[in-house]
């Protein structure tokens, strides 16, 4: 798995898991902005420069993140920060190892398996793959997850790469992920944020976080859809950075 490291090396750790389709790429905004932690933003597999036959896995990829974390801790605090597939990494991760986050931010985390969807997705995707490789669905799609013309070359290079089995792995992945039952127990302290305009099983998800482990925070985010950290960058920086450094307000 490839990881880009930047930031203070002497700095605490902020691990950024991106979504799927997408890269880390996704999270330049963020880096610039924690210049001060030490910022470790992994390609998942498959995804960007991480270019390998294996096939996706919430849980190795989990996996690879806790062997990554620690061989960099060192005394330091780790925080994560996961968008969509990278949030159920994230409860993945904390579910196992929970000792060795200590804050968690998770943006749009699926916790509901999607049985039905799931089983037409290894029919339905091979017939639409080709609509998926078309920039001109693409650029209209880019905009659904508030990706910037900036980024859509970046964006459309990566979907146009990704296999149609890979991307059957990514969504069967994603529809079946369940909370583990040993998120229950984790003490790490998590904010969970969805968008007021996503749709209600992710609403549904978060509750469901929620109910289950009394250290999930969450928040709806007003006139947002799925993609919070790309819209609105700087709102979302200031609100992970009081979070984090534990000196934000109760939000509603």
């Amino acid at each position: 798995m490839y990881i880009e490291e930047s930031g203070n090396p002497q700095g605490d750790i902020i691990l950024f898991i991106h979504g799927g389709g997408v890269g880390g790429w996704m999270w330049d905004n963020q880096v610039k902005y924690f210049k001060d932690y030490y910022c470790l933003v992994p390609d998942l597999p498959s995804h960007g420069k991480s270019k390998c036959e294996l096939k996706f896995n919430i849980r190795e990829c989990a996996d690879e993140l806790i062997r990554l974390i620690e061989k960099k801790k060192d005394g330091r605090k780790i925080f994560l920060i996961g968008f969509s597939i990278g949030a159920q990494i994230a409860i993945d991760l904390i579910s196992k190892k929970p000792d060795i986050i200590d804050r968690a931010i998770l943006i749009s985390p699926l916790a509901r398996p999607m049985k039905y969807t799931k089983k037409i997705i290894r029919s339905t995707i091979p017939l639409v793959i080709g609509l998926i490789k078309n920039k001109s669905f693409q650029k209209f799609q880019s905009k659904y997850l508030y990706i910037s013309d900036d980024y859509f070359e970046e964006y459309f290079s990566g979907v146009h790469s990704i296999t149609s089995e890979v991307l059957i792995k990514i969504y069967e992945e994603n529809m079946s992920f369940s909370i583990p039952e040993a998120f229950s127990k984790a003490t790490t302290k998590m904010l969970v944020l969805v968008g007021e305009k996503e749709q209600s099983v992710m609403i549904k998800s978060a509750k469901d976080l929620e109910t289950c482990n009394k250290n999930v925070e969450v928040i709806k985010i007003p006139k947002v859809g799925h993609g919070y950290s790309l819209l609105r960058p700087e709102e979302f920086n200031k609100l992970s950075d009081e979070w984090l450094s534990d000196k934000r307000r109760k939000y509603e």
